[in-house]
């Protein structure tokens, strides 16, 4: 098994061969603290999530790390808490407007299965630090110092010019970004790519000292923030960056452009990878559509098709196209991983006790190695489910599939030994206390069949499917009477 992966950097699927084995260096951009994450979002989350996890498995849990950021210092942030805590000073209220998304952040992406990185850090700790790790400043200076960013009415700016083959990673030449440009041209720039790396903040603003050369208070731009979250955690050079395809420019080419030059190197990180764009039914997602959605709102409210859905059952659907390619998030897809995952757990419910002394049985299985050369090859998830279908399927004539089932579910972030274990208990102690009054709902049913008055046998069918509980008639062989049995549906 080697694996494989898709580097937009060199533009082809190439074996991966990690710097230093015993340490598998990671970063990933991660969210700007303001609002909401939504649907989109939660892309790059899952689909790098499931990549650590690969990681780990392959060459170990404590031989992987993972960096995804924090952007807690942006205009965005600084709108949104004028506008929230107009009463407040505005240090104190952006305090409040990142610590509270911050946390409706984790609390949503826990719901859909993902594994806390190994560091998180947020932008403002890695501005000026004290313990001698790189840092924002630091950054620009050594900038400034190899001739690469200049001082002009107290901004620092990234001289583009100075960096010959900067559009690599987006395969554009300084050319033909010059003709396409919409940006401002200050006139305190040399070129007009470009771009920012310090500015002076405005009144009340979050400001820091500035960068040597500057005497004005300020605070970053945003593209130099992960590169020294990135230098500090991971080094100069590491293995893989991650993010969306939309961060490739010009995020990601500054990025780039920021480390190599400040640093020296000839690579930032030698594998970038990005995820495809995300739709919604069909149409780029936008408030001004009607077809904006949060990650809380599909965890929460019935806002997307009629009902709130399992943090599981998003990720799923996710799941079932490839990481490179387009997605479009529409109520069919979530239903049909509503499906599918309801069924995989039905196989689980039926053959797997979820006691803690069977826990290391279940939990020791070995992943099937075609489970492994589907993920190997580059993050294939589709054919990774396929594999799924494929276990269940054999479930019943094979005792060992469902435990094969289970760890490679697992492995995708799908479900755990305990959150299988609470999910049955709740459904049997939920089966407990309804039971007498849907057995009696049944019964009548039932009546209402015999003397054929449909009518109230469907009413009656619809409000046991509103609660929840799915129906299984069968005809006796004996007497032909039609029996029904029940359970609680998911």
């Amino acid at each position: 098994m080697a694996l494989k992966l898709y580097n937009t950097l060199s533009r082809h699927k190439a074996e991966f061969v990690p710097i230093d084995p015993s340490n598998v260096r990671m970063y990933v951009c991660g969210p700007t603290v303001y609002d909401y994450a939504h649907i989109g979002n939660a892309r790059p989350v899952i689909v790098f999530d499931v990549l650590f996890r690969l990681l780990r498995h392959i060459y170990g849990p404590d031989h992987v790390t993972y960096v995804r950021n924090i952007t807690d210092v942006d205009d965005k942030i600084n709108a949104r808490a004028a506008r929230d805590y107009p009463g407040l000073p505005l240090n104190e209220a952006i305090r409040k407007v990142t610590e509270a998304t911050e946390k409706q952040f984790h609390t949503d992406i826990a719901a859909l299965g993902v594994l806390q990185p190994t560091y998180e850090p947020r932008a403002t700790e890695f501005i000026r630090r004290q313990d001698g790790r790189e840092d924002m400043v630091s950054l620009i200076d050594a900038l400034v110092r190899r001739g690469h960013a200049y001082v002009a009415e107290n901004h620092v700016l990234f001289d583009v010019e100075s960096m010959p083959d900067y559009g690599r990673l987006s395969n554009r030449t300084l050319e033909e970004m010059e003709a396409g440009a919409r940006v401002e041209v200050a006139p305190y720039k040399k070129g007009p790519m470009d771009f920012v790396l310090w500015k002076p903040s405005k009144p009340g603003e979050p400001a820091w000292p500035s960068p040597s050369g500057i005497q004005v208070p300020g605070r970053p731009g945003w593209h130099i923030e992960c590169s020294a979250m990135a230098g500090a955690l991971l080094g100069p050079v590491f293995d893989i960056h991650g993010g969306g395809i939309d961060l490739t420019f010009p995020h990601h080419e500054n990025e780039i452009a920021q480390s190599r030059c400040a640093h020296g190197t000839s690579v930032m990180a030698n594998v970038w990878m990005h995820n495809g764009f995300l739709q919604v039914e069909g149409e780029k997602m936008s408030k001004s559509l009607g077809n904006f959605v949060t990650i809380h709102e599909l965890l929460n409210t019935k806002k997307f098709g009629g009902r709130s859905w399992p943090g599981d059952v998003l990720r799923l659907a996710m799941l079932m196209t490839h990481y490179r390619q387009p997605i479009n998030w529409t109520r069919t897809l979530i239903e049909e991983s509503y499906s599918v995952l309801s069924g995989w757990k039905e196989v689980l419910k039926g053959l797997m006790s979820f006691q803690e002394g069977n826990r290391e049985y279940y939990e020791s299985e070995e992943i099937p190695p075609s489970f492994i050369d589907a993920l190997a090859d580059d993050v294939n998830t589709p054919r990774a489910i396929s594999l799924l279908h494929a276990m269940a399927k054999e479930s019943d004539a094979h005792t060992s599939a469902y435990r094969q089932l289970f760890v490679s579910g697992r492995l995708l972030g799908l479900w755990t030994f305990d959150s299988l274990a609470a999910e049955y208990k709740e459904e049997a102690e939920r089966s407990v206390d309804i039971a007498p009054y849907v057995n009696r709902l049944i019964n009548a049913r039932l009546e209402a069949r015999k003397r054929k008055d449909f009518a109230e046998s469907d009413r009656i069918r619809d409000e046991l499917a509103g609660m929840g509980i799915a129906l299984k008639d069968t005809k006796n062989k004996e007497t032909g009477e039609i029996e029904t049995t029940w359970e609680i549906a998911r």
